[in-house]
């Protein structure tokens, strides 16, 4: 199904999509305390007073409270049997979810091994999410990108909000709804994934690091956000709920600016340029050294810095990991170690990402693997004393 399809696809069958999702006379929501309401995050970010980090924290925290507010009250019971209406098509909605395990499995073959150690709820849920962003992701980077509008951004987020309130257009959507009714979920990452792809129709350059730093606030680190309550925290984790959260927002800005870095020339023959203006200038280089493709010392001195810069978040995304619950971080280490790897294959290039493609091998990824799973048994103290050794 194309991206314009998912977009503009009518709601004729929102009505049997229903039959998909538990409810016993009213929609089953995780509840969330008023004052702690995420209402404020687009106003946050609007607010130009701060850097971006400070009002993405800002963001953080808010995301973090609600969540520790929730475990406060009472603890997920994913065995509880949900009561429900007799409408619920249960076949439909398993294999809705089976559908969003065969596409993460397509698409994101490590990362979709390591969620079969997670519970099946749980495992369910993180494709379900996963299928969301990458579709939403088709929309500007896909085949059919050309054609999307301004309009048609607005309508998924009217579809998005549909479905968040029980109303699905299709089987995809069926298994998110589903997912969020079950996980303390905020529709805001995802309001703000959106937000992202709008950049992309209207912005092609960034003029410093605090705007790249918002982009990929909105691309790629509300999937950390998104992820953290479905993947739970590790009982024993004496961490804060927040310190966790920035953790999953580290590994995602670390994750895009990687996917920055990889594909430099990619971008550049789209007109694209992901690369902080400023700090281009500074190191002597312009929009027409990106467009040349060629790599000089400049070039090298820039691609060190930026690759050191990408480093500190995937450091920072390694405190988080560990904390938590064991199930489920096999998938998020394969994919931290893997993505690091990426910047070790530029290097390997000799930062040539205008014409070459950094990529991790096979062999390296079947070895990453368990290393992966190593440190996924490690409990947070344990891997804090492995560290400090």
């Amino acid at each position: 199904m194309s991206a314009i399809l998912w977009v503009v696809s009518p709601k004729e069958n929102a009505q049997s999509l229903l039959s998909l999702i538990p409810r016993n006379g009213r929609r089953r929501r995780c509840k969330f305390n008023s004052r702690l309401s995420l209402s404020a995050y687009s106003n946050a970010v609007a607010n130009p007073s701060r850097s971006s980090e400070e009002r993405v924290y800002e963001l953080v925290l808010k995301q973090a409270a609600l969540v520790r507010e929730l475990r406060k009250e009472s603890a997920l019971d994913l065995g509880k049997t949900i009561e429900t209406d007799g409408t619920t098509d249960w076949n439909l909605l398993n294999k809705a979810y089976e559908r969003c395990g065969e596409v993460c499995a397509e698409y994101a073959k490590t990362f979709y091994l390591g969620t079969l150690l997670m519970t099946p709820e749980r495992r369910r849920a993180i494709w379900a999410i996963y299928v969301w962003c990458r579709r939403t992701d088709e929309l500007v980077d896909g085949p059919n990108a050309s054609h999307i509008t301004p309009k048609a951004m607005e309508r998924w987020e009217k579809r998005l909000t549909d479905l968040f309130e029980g109303r699905p257009y299709d089987m995809y959507d069926a298994a998110l709804s589903d997912t969020v009714s079950k996980f303390p979920v905020d529709v805001q990452p995802f309001k703000d994934m959106i937000e992202g792809m709008r950049l992309d129709l209207r912005k092609s350059r960034y003029d410093n690091f605090d705007e790249l730093y918002l982009y990929c606030y909105y691309v790629a680190g509300t999937v950390g956000l998104m992820s953290v309550p479905v993947m739970g925290i590790a009982p024993k984790s004496k961490v804060s709920t927040e310190r966790i959260y920035n953790a999953a927002l580290a590994l995602g800005i670390a994750n895009q600016l990687t996917n920055i870095l990889r594909d430099v020339g990619e971008d550049a023959r789209r007109g694209r340029i992901y690369l902080p203006q400023d700090e281009l200038a500074c190191s002597g280089l312009s929009d027409e050294d990106i467009f040349r493709g060629k790599v000089t010392d400049k070039w090298r001195s820039f691609m060190k810095g930026q690759i050191k810069r990408a480093r500190m978040f995937f450091d920072e995304a390694e405190k988080g990991v560990a904390e938590l619950s064991s199930a489920s971080r096999w998938p998020v280490w394969a994919s931290l170690l893997l993505y690091r790897q990426i910047l070790d294959a530029i290097e390997a290039n000799d930062y040539n990402n205008f014409t070459k493609r950094a990529y991790v091998g096979k062999a390296k990824k079947l070895v990453s693997l368990p290393a992966a799973y190593g440190r996924a048994l490690l409990g947070p103290s344990k891997l804090v004393e492995l560290v400090k050794r």
